[in-house]
């Protein structure tokens, strides 16, 4: 049981630090090659564009704005909720623990640049003619995986509770 619970959580923490890596190895080749092209539009195709913006704000550049405070503020908002996303993972199992150690993962690496630049590099621009979507990262992709993830199986679950229901 207890070389179980080691490998467990060997392979938990091996989830959070890929997922972090891989957001981190993005942003600094995005970042990098930008500072060495001099543009911030890397790469444009018909539906998908490369292009660096400095996000303040929250979750797809939404609630962006320039007072130091409330940046602040909203820094510990974001590591307050990290906190409870890991307590959240230790009381979980199965396909609810893998999708919060999706969220973790990919809210650590967007916090992670909070912290050190104080903004959050976005650069994956999908869209379809003139309508683009919200600009992301590679964090966005796995937080937004996981959210979907907990979504379905609350569901799935709450479908399972009415067939109950019923017999």
């Amino acid at each position: 049981m207890i070389n179980y619970l080691k490998r467990s959580f060997i392979i938990n923490i091996l989830i959070v630090l890929i997922i972090f890596f891989l957001d981190r190895f993005s942003k600094i080749f995005i970042i990098s090659y930008n500072e060495k092209s001099l543009s911030a539009d890397l790469f444009s195709s018909k539906f998908l564009n490369i292009s660096l913006i400095w996000n303040e704000g929250i979750a797809f550049g939404l609630f962006s704005f320039e007072q130091d405070r409330l940046y602040d503020f909203l820094t510990i908002l974001i590591s307050i909720v990290v906190i409870v996303i890991f307590f959240m993972i230790l009381k979980n199992d199965g396909m609810r623990k893998s999708s919060l150690l999706m969220i973790l993962g990919g809210a650590l690496g967007n916090l992670y640049d909070r912290i050190f630049f104080r903004a959050v590099p976005d650069f994956i621009d999908f869209h379809i003619g003139n309508f683009h979507w919200f600009i992301f990262n590679v964090s966005d992709i796995f937080i937004s995986l996981g959210v979907l993830f907990l979504i379905y199986m609350e569901l799935v679950d709450n479908q399972k509770d009415k067939v109950n229901e019923k017999n």
